[in-house]
């Protein structure tokens, strides 16, 4: 018999029972209460495709050099199936070769901002008419968008620079709070919601033949031309009238690739400078055709501002402290910067080298 502080014993059964529910609310209270982990960091090709640019790339399909409009599409350097630079404009439009849509990209990053620089590439900076124009073989114009690091996941897009031949221009977006400093702001930098992702990109555009790379709508489509979208695929315009084409990254620093061809003489005349010659018809039935005029994003230069030549590549920090009011501040020192593995190069190539002609 039991007395008043006996307690009874429960069957062994009742007892797991318990000891299995017990177990379940504790574990479910840990997962509560437990830290998530954190998000992986996001890639620089996830970042450089986000903020890739929606391209409007306007088409004159006029005239010989014309090649019917595909002299404006933008291309791989090696859409020939060579890094021979000598041989783009002959080659352009040929069979075998491939105009699939390809831009260049590369990423360098401060403990503030990311900075982007897109690269487009045309085998033909092209003219239709006799006078006082030049065209030459190869072309290369671009943008550089600051990304500031604000603890999202792909930061927000503060400023845009772009390159059209020797002169380069500012935007901001709407909203921004980056202002003009020791250069005025040219413009509002403007976005568009793509069909092949769920992103807003900001909006990009080049001029038919020269291909000098504005803000849309500073430059746009006049009558033909093609519009095209960030991508993981690389499309070939079906004409020069394709309102929808992705295109696709390819980074400059990857193993092999733009940047690890800066000495590649059969690619380069000199560091940032493409090569090309006179061959083939270019500069027949216009002013003239000149040679090594194309350049490389760090070769980039425009004359009268303060950043060195190809600075808008390997320093942007610098150019963004030049050419903009940052009321936060920005950092100056690289954390990734694989331009600067050739620093004294690209100072002395600075120093040296020919004025832009692009």
């Amino acid at each position: 018999m039991l007395d008043r502080s006996s307690t009874p014993r429960r069957p062994r059964a009742a007892r797991a029972l318990i000891a299995a529910a017990a177990a379940a609310v504790l574990a479910a209270a840990l997962l509560l209460t437990a830290p998530t982990p954190a998000a992986a960091a996001v890639s620089r090709a996830e970042l450089a495709l986000r903020w890739a640019p929606i391209h409007y790339q306007d088409v004159d399909a006029t005239g010989s050099h014309a090649l019917s409009g595909q002299s404006d599409y933008i291309s791989k350097v090696d859409f020939d199936g060579d890094l021979n630079g000598r041989n783009n404009w002959d080659r352009a439009g040929q069979a075998g070769t491939s105009l699939a849509a390809h831009a260049y990209y590369s990423v360098v990053e401060t403990s503030t901002h990311w900075y982007i620089t897109y690269f487009f590439f045309h085998p033909r900076d092209w003219a239709d008419h006799p006078f006082f124009e030049t065209e030459h073989e190869n072309d290369g114009e671009g943008a550089l968008f600051a990304i500031e690091r604000d603890g999202s996941t792909y930061g927000v897009l503060r400023s845009a620079v772009t390159v059209a031949h020797s002169d380069f221009y500012s935007y901001t977006p709407a909203g921004s709070t980056w202002t003009s400093g020791r250069e005025s702001v040219d413009g509002t930098l403007q976005f568009q919601a793509s069909p092949h992702d769920t992103f807003q990109h900001p909006v990009t555009a080049q001029e038919a033949q020269g291909h000098g790379l504005k803000a849309y709508p500073q430059y746009a489509i006049n009558g033909d031309g093609l519009v095209y979208y960030p991508s993981t695929v690389a499309e070939t315009p079906s004409s020069g009238n394709d309102r929808d084409v992705r295109y696709q990254l390819i980074d400059i620093f990857a193993a092999g690739g733009l940047w690890a061809q800066r000495s590649n003489p059969s690619l380069f005349a000199s560091l940032g400078t493409f090569a090309g010659d006179t061959s083939g018809d270019c500069g027949v039935g216009t002013w003239s055709c000149s040679t090594n005029s194309a350049n490389a994003p760090w070769g980039w230069d425009d004359g009268n501002d303060v950043p060195g030549r190809g600075e808008i590549a390997s320093d942007p920090a610098k150019l963004s402290a030049e050419y903009f009011t940052v009321p936060a501040g920005l950092a100056r020192s690289y954390s990734y910067n694989p331009y600067a593995t050739a620093a004294a190069a690209l100072a002395e190539a600075a120093r040296t080298a020919l004025p832009t002609v692009d």
